[in-house]
């Protein structure tokens, strides 16, 4: 396949905020992706789920389906039900073509609760561990009997949030679990993801490029502001516009000879950072970023 750059919807509306940008209809957003220079996009929440319609919305753009993300539940069920619960979701990926999941625990998850500070995000005690990792790697070998990778998302909000966490899953998982590098959440929870990718550069199957206005962070960090908040102020941007050390986290990316996508993944309320505007911004930079992984 080769690294490819894909976008993730979220640049046009928040899922978590419907309300945020839900007055822009799918179309717009393909139209926008494309003419921005990705060649891919992930599922959003305006996205058909049966797999002729999808194929459908996105062959006039020729997009191809990146992904899409799925919440797990392991702390409170096992891997079957977990595998037979995703039944509908890995069968559309399948069907267009897709060779990652993206999958995070949402158990307890405060995220896409704008009530819940981040300080209350959920902690998973010691003892929780082995059992988390253990059906983490039975689901993934499931889905790796089907064609799957399973690409863990940490994630703000989640028992999977801190680089501590990252690492703890990745030494207690063997190879059926794989990591999704999202550099903006592991700068927003404190981590460094030069040195995440420099030691997990062998295990990452899927990379979500976002950028973090570091004085938007500071300020949502001082006030313990919820996860929604801090976004609609502004914490994440596209690659480029914010911290994030692109070329040095990349580099080890490349020289374990990544083979998938790199996708921009960059909520915004699109009322303050236009659309196609930061799209084409976040391609243009990727691009340049990556230009040694991305084939001519």
């Amino acid at each position: 396949m080769g690294v490819r750059l894909g976008i993730n919807p979220l640049t046009w509306t928040i899922d978590d905020l419907p309300e945020v940008g839900g007055e822009t209809p799918l179309e717009t957003c393909l139209a926008e992706a494309r003419a921005a220079g990705f060649e891919g996009v992930e599922l959003g929440c305006k996205f058909p789920r049966t797999a002729p319609e999808l194929r459908a919305a996105l062959a006039p753009h020729r997009l191809a389906l990146v992904s899409g993300w799925y919440s797990t539940n392991l702390l409170e069920r096992d891997a079957d039900a977990e595998f037979e619960a995703m039944r509908a979701h890995r069968d559309l990926l399948s069907a267009l073509g897709c060779k990652v999941v993206v999958v995070a625990e949402t158990t307890r998850c405060i995220h896409g609760d704008r009530r819940a500070r981040l300080s209350q995000r959920p902690v998973l005690a010691p003892a929780d561990w082995p059992r988390f990792a253990g059906r983490l790697e039975e689901l993934g070998a499931r889905l790796a009997d089907t064609g799957l990778t399973l690409a863990y998302h940490h994630h703000m909000g989640t028992v999977v949030q801190t680089e501590d966490e990252v690492d703890r899953l990745m030494d207690a998982c063997d190879e059926t679990v794989a990591l999704l590098l999202d550099t903006g959440h592991l700068t927003f929870a404190g981590g460094d993801p030069v040195r995440a990718a420099n030691r997990h550069a062998g295990r990452i199957a899927h990379v979500h490029c976002k950028d973090v206005r570091r004085p938007v962070l500071a300020r949502s960090l001082n006030r313990d502001s919820s996860f929604l908040d801090a976004v609609l102020d502004g914490v994440f941007t596209v690659p480029g516009d914010g911290c994030v050390d692109y070329p040095a986290v990349l580099a080890p990316i490349a020289r374990a000879r990544y083979d998938g996508w790199l996708v921009v993944e960059a909520e915004q309320d699109p009322a303050v950072a236009p659309s196609a505007e930061y799209a084409a911004l976040g391609c243009r930079n990727l691009r340049r970023f990556a230009a040694g992984m991305i084939a001519s």
